[in-house]
């Protein structure tokens, strides 16, 4: 029996992945195997030593000690692409109240509604005050052609705008979804030359952190327009506000609202509301709930920020599932046990992600707990499980 917990609400849907023969799932209990979580922040926590995987039914990470759960051995999942529709549809959304002052209009007619003007009487002289372009023949800049970006760009051309790409770290799957008609550069400062509108779409990290600054935007159109329902520290807040002030952006759309943000003229914020959709967090649950699944009954890892993806159909009759630090001598360590054992290996897959490596090994004969204590004591070896 498996023990999870779950340190937010997930949708029901998603617990149904869980298997009540199998899996004890609770918001309360002390010991526990996996975590389902969505936005509860887990830096404080203490894990205990049973813990072995962490599924966040998002995309962003921020809210999980990433760097600790890798040296105590815990692999972190999240949901790539399952809100990406929701979200695209929201980017949308922000392209349109970016160009035109929906939002102002609305508030201007029911503020001479509230003064006791016959609003049919002033719409037509009132309406030039909040006039703005048309998204079709526009130029849209997209930094990141991940889940999200794509279906952002392939919208766009919907539309008719010149959808232009950024992204160097683009997959073929990626690609082949793309619209002929998106241009990919690998030349952010293109992006930045020819783009009426920019939407940033990558994780948030120490390299991404500030990609839009000062100098970024001294390198845009006069009078552009930049939306991010990414991360909020990948826009510099006081390089936007100034290039507000100064009429170089013409006007900023975020999810991720300050109040310096939220008293700027032409600053529209949203109360992050980019995965905010029922269809959003039961895919999301969907996913997490998979993901922790397969690893804790076969230990495949898709979808980790922290190991390698590392996937295997089951032969043999046992297998076991290492995580160690990428040192070449752990794997011949590892064979030379179970030759040791008389034990052959049936099928076996290794791979590494940065300093961290991933191994799984199926042979012929139950492992014993003698062997796995083996291989926990090597050196480099962070954990060691049967599954």
């Amino acid at each position: 029996m498996y023990r999870i917990k779950t340190m937010n609400k997930i949708a029901a849907v998603g617990l149904q992945e869980l298997p009540a023969d199998k899996y004890q799932i609770s918001d309360d209990p002390d010991v526990y195997e996996g975590i389902l979580v969505r936005s509860a922040s887990l830096h404080e926590v203490t894990f205990p030593k049973e813990l072995r995987a962490i599924a966040r039914a998002g995309a962003g990470v921020n809210n999980i000690p990433v760097d600790r759960c890798s040296e105590q051995g815990i692999v972190v999942f999240n949901t790539p692409g399952a809100n990406a529709n929701a979200v695209k549809e929201l980017v949308l959304a922000a392209l349109l109240y970016s160009s035109r002052d929906i939002f102002g209009g609305s508030q201007w007619v029911n503020n001479r509604v509230l003064e006791g003007v016959d609003v049919t009487t002033v719409v037509e002289k009132g309406k030039s005050n909040f006039i703005g372009p048309e998204l079709q023949g526009k130029t849209l800049g997209i930094i990141g052609l991940g889940a999200i970006g794509a279906k952002v760009a392939n919208a766009a051309v919907s539309l008719g705008m010149h959808v232009i790409g950024y992204d160097p770290f683009l997959t073929v799957d990626t690609a082949l979804l793309l619209n002929t008609h998106v241009h990919h550069t690998t030349n952010l400062d293109e992006i930045y030359r020819v783009s009426d509108y920019i939407t940033i779409h990558v994780p948030y990290n120490k390299d991404t952190a500030n990609t839009i600054n000062a100098e970024s935007i001294e390198k845009m159109k006069d009078g552009v327009r930049i939306l991010n329902f990414a991360r909020g520290g990948l826009v510099n807040d006081e390089a936007v506000i100034a290039a507000l002030e100064s009429g170089k952006v013409a006007r900023y759309v975020t999810d991720f609202p300050t109040n310096a943000l939220a008293k700027t003229k032409n600053v529209i914020c949203t109360p992050h509301l980019g995965a905010s959709t029922p269809e959003s967090e039961e895919n999301c649950a969907v996913m997490a709930a998979q993901e922790l699944k397969d690893y804790l009954e076969n230990g495949n890892i898709v979808h980790s920020v922290n190991f390698p993806t590392v996937s295997m159909p089951r032969s043999g009759v046992g297998r076991l599932c290492v995580i160690h630090r990428n040192v070449h001598s752990v794997l011949a360590n590892i064979i030379a046990i179970f030759a040791k054992q008389g034990v052959n290996v049936e099928n076996m897959t290794n791979k590494s992600r940065g300093e961290y490596a991933y191994t799984m090994v199926d042979v012929n004969a139950e492992v014993g707990e003698d062997v796995r204590e083996q291989i926990n004591a090597m050196d480099n070896v962070i954990r060691v499980r049967l599954v």
